[in-house]
């Protein structure tokens, strides 16, 4: 008795690709799969989204995305459960320990997003007290960012206690009356820049860039201390404003030796903060998915991304 054969459409094309004697679409046939870990911010998941875009519709490679905390990525390149970090801002502790100690992870270039780390405030502030923006005039002000958190002291509203931030040792060095509170999310930051530009309540807040929300509210960076080579070596210590951060892209050890066309890629990638504020800003202004985002995103910028893809 003869049964019937099914054949399933990768079936299909192998056996069309071998017959022609040509090679099957490369978004066709799966290559493997891609661990791309995802991080606590909507720019962070905006370049995710791109690459693993790139990766699955250009390349035909499976892409598997986790969320989880900066140091648990890092932790996990030995075990093979991440093979990418894709917005990496400075962490040269855990460069030391996983890239030089343990060389298990290595660097895969620069993103070409310029990161800034900083305080602001919103723009009628810094119009109505002009001179708020220098942290050496922040005390006087301290009443105004006064909360039932902070007592007497003035509130810096920092977001997700694991983000890069040396905000409680610049109020001790510093000597600034202010308190430290984690409103505990980049989300939570951004409703409180929101209101308080809307509303025109007081805000001295931690804040970064790449970011879409300088597109749509008007914030101003408070002066710290200039940053030099060295200052914040010492985390306790620290008494100068942030460093400029050339954002860089972090892959495991194994990845780079065995990725083929997909660490090619990852490598390759580079584009501009205006490129990822424009996948962020659809993704929350415009209610898309981060998939969505990236197709969009992809799409409009072929002269973008084409230099990206490995021949």
């Amino acid at each position: 008795m003869r049964t019937k054969t099914l054949v399933g459409p990768l079936v299909a094309a192998l056996l069309l690709a071998a017959c022609s004697g040509e090679e099957p679409d490369s978004a066709t046939v799966s290559k493997g799969t891609v661990n791309i870990d995802v991080h606590a911010w909507v720019g962070y998941e905006a370049q995710a989204a791109v690459l693993a875009y790139l990766l699955e519709h250009e390349l035909g490679y499976t892409v598997k995305t986790r969320k989880a905390a900066e140091e648990e990525s890092w932790r996990d390149f030995a075990s093979g459960k991440v093979d990418v970090i894709v917005e990496n801002w400075g962490h040269n502790d855990l460069k030391k320990e996983f890239i030089e100690e343990k060389k298990v992870a290595l660097s895969a270039g620069l993103t070409g997003n310029k990161g800034v780390i900083g305080w602001y405030v919103p723009e009628w502030m810094a119009k109505k007290y002009p001179d708020i923006t220098d942290y050496r005039n922040l005390n006087k002000y301290a009443r105004l960012f006064r909360t039932e958190k902070t007592g007497n002291a003035g509130q810096i509203l920092d977001g997700d206690p694991t983000f890069v931030t040396n905000d409680e040792a610049l109020v001790k060095n510093l000597n600034l009356n202010y308190k430290v509170v984690y409103s505990g999310s980049e989300e939570e930051l951004i409703k409180a820049a929101q209101s308080a530009t809307r509303n025109r309540t007081p805000l001295l807040m931690y804040f970064y860039e790449p970011q879409w929300l300088f597109t749509k509210v008007k914030l101003v960076k408070v002066a710290l201390p200039a940053y030099a080579v060295g200052c914040d070596e010492v985390p306790a210590k620290v008494a100068c404003d942030y460093p400029p951060y050339l954002l860089d892209k972090i892959v495991s050890r194994r990845f780079a030796e065995t990725g083929g066309r997909a660490y090619e890629l990852v490598r390759n990638f580079n584009w501009t903060n205006d490129d990822q504020n424009t996948v962020a800003s659809d993704m929350i202004n415009e209610k898309m998915t981060a998939e969505q985002a990236a197709e969009r995103w992809v799409a409009e910028n072929k002269i973008v991304w084409k230099d990206w893809i490995p021949r």
